[in-house]
């Protein structure tokens, strides 16, 4: 009975111990989910140690762009660029040769205001004056020039002549190609407005204007690309004026002598010299002089007859 009861108690105790092992790993971590919750990868420690560095010791940042040779670098914070650009696409590509900066583009355009769409100006708006063979504008039965067909409009492509965005859009056309241009206000005319203007003259186009901060579209046709005029030529320097001689009823000054007639290899012969005159005029601020003193009553001269003898 006691073995029975020895027996009976090792195998409940053999029974528990099993029990506490078993149960153990259950409320410990294995080693696949410790290392999958607590490890970090090395790419992640190596950046999360590269941040913490850089807050930690905060240097100069890196140039955004490579600076050329005597410009200093300066410390800055991040480099923000500002939304301002051209945007154009090709309605249809020339086959022609490709227009030249600093030479003479000859366009049609049509140009329209992005808040409302009212067509502001246009290539096909403005009459040209008919030129006759002589190279004047002809005239008409009312003495103002005859006005032909519009032409395309001539302009020295990139030396400024229009507004920017103009200018950027452009670049790279073929002759005969056209294209849709948008250009923002900051590329066109700014904070300037341009007023509305009349039909000059009359019947023909009225300008309707451009109000301030005008983001503006154009479509644009090249036609031809030409050579620059030749600059004017300079103005010749003003040469000098010859003397004028008096006109005839010029007073001549006083005691002046006549001019010599001009003879070829004879000394010009002296005028005689005139005797100067004391001017009656006095002088200015001058003292009158003191009157002259009166002349002595002469005496009467004794007489040389012999006296006469009254009677008595």
């Amino acid at each position: 009975m006691n073995r029975y009861v020895l027996a009976l108690f090792l195998a409940a105790a053999t029974f528990a111990a099993s029990a506490q092992t078993s149960s153990k790993p259950s409320t410990s971590t294995s080693p696949a989910t410790k290392s999958t919750t607590t490890s970090t990868s090395p790419a992640t420690k190596s950046a999360a140690t590269a941040s913490t560095a850089s807050t930690t010791t905060a240097g100069p940042p890196a140039p955004w762009i490579k600076l050329p040779p005597g410009v200093p670098a300066a410390v800055h914070g991040p480099v923000k660029t500002v939304p301002i650009t051209v945007h154009y696409y090709d309605i249809k590509v020339g086959t022609g040769p490709e227009g030249e900066s600093g030479k003479l583009w000859h366009l049609k355009y049509t140009g329209w205001r992005v808040a409302d769409g009212v067509m502001f100006d246009s290539w096909d708006k403005h009459p040209q004056p008919i030129i006759g063979p002589d190279g004047k504008p002809e005239l008409g039965t009312d003495g103002k020039p005859k006005l032909g067909a519009p032409q395309p409009m001539p302009f020295p492509q990139g030396v400024g002549g229009v507004i920017p965005g103009f200018d950027f859009g452009l670049a790279g056309m073929k002759v005969g190609g056209k294209r849709r241009i948008f250009i923002p206000w900051q590329l066109a005319y700014g904070q300037r407005a341009l007023p509305p203007q009349p039909a000059r003259p009359p019947g023909t186009f009225a300008f309707p204007g451009i109000p301030a901060k005008s983001d503006l579209i154009f479509d644009v046709e090249l036609v031809e690309v030409t050579e620059m005029p030749p600059p004017h030529p300079p103005m010749p320097p003003a040469q000098p004026r010859p003397a004028v001689p008096p006109h005839p009823g010029a007073s001549a000054p006083p005691n002046a002598a006549p001019p010599a007639p001009a003879t070829s290899g004879a000394p010009a012969a002296k005028a005689p010299a005139q005797p100067s005159t004391p001017s009656s005029t006095p002088a200015p601020n001058a003292k009158p002089a003191p009157p002259a003193a009166p002349a002595p009553t002469p005496s009467p001269a004794p007489s040389t007859t012999p006296a006469q003898t009254q009677p008595k």
